[in-house]
């Protein structure tokens, strides 16, 4: 029989470090840029991050504490997805620390900023995609109990979307030319994809 490793959330998982990041991977990185109300911009990376539904397309991220990228969206209802690299990882990286609020992430991780088209958060011009949203809901996170939990789950739909061309081919977006950055588990693990990590698989009825 197999030899499982069992714990409770509740009750600490015994382990080096804890292993839900490590499963639940790897994931897209939400880098999100915002401004406030003043116009002041940030830029944060959220490893909490996906897309929940096609049409619209609505895409989302947790914070975990009510930091400036949620507090900016509330005040304005917009912001910026921004597709993190390979090439951009350092950069990324940079703009995780934790400044004090009014810091321009940008300007210290060295960072253009481009104009976006229906929102007034700038995007990250090296990024090869990004996504203009527009806020739809904040919602506390609450565990079993219906305790709040300092954690906001910011969704918003994507209302533009610019996508470096040289990442199509033949009409076809592709995921290994852009070589996005994935966050894993374990306390500073990323990964990456390639041509060799893929396969297809056709749905039934496709």
């Amino acid at each position: 029989m197999t030899d499982f490793h069992y714990y409770e959330p509740a009750r600490g998982h015994r382990l080096a470090h804890d292993p839900l990041n490590s499963i639940i991977a790897p994931r897209p990185i939400g880098w999100i840029s915002s401004c406030d109300g003043d116009g002041c911009c940030n830029l944060a990376p959220y490893s909490f991050f996906n897309a929940f539904n096609y049409q619209p397309p609505v895409i989302g991220f947790a914070s975990i504490g009510y930091k400036d990228s949620v507090r900016n969206i509330a005040q304005t209802r917009e912001f910026v997805w921004n597709l993190a690299t390979q090439t951009l990882g350092e950069a990324m990286n940079e703009t995780c620390a934790p400044f004090a609020h009014g810091v321009d992430e940008f300007e210290r991780a060295g960072l253009d900023k481009a104009p976006s088209r229906l929102v007034r958060a700038p995007r990250v011009a090296a990024s090869p995609v990004s996504f203009e949203c527009r806020l739809t809901q904040i919602l506390q996170l609450r565990d079993q109990h219906d305790a709040p939990l300092q954690t906001w789950l910011v969704l918003g739909e994507v209302v533009a979307v610019h996508i470096d061309k040289a990442m199509l081919v033949d009409g076809v977006y592709d995921t290994v030319l852009a070589e996005p950055l994935l966050r894993g588990g374990g306390p500073a693990d990323y990964f990456s994809v390639s041509d060799a990590q893929r396969s297809y698989m056709w749905r039934p009825g496709a």
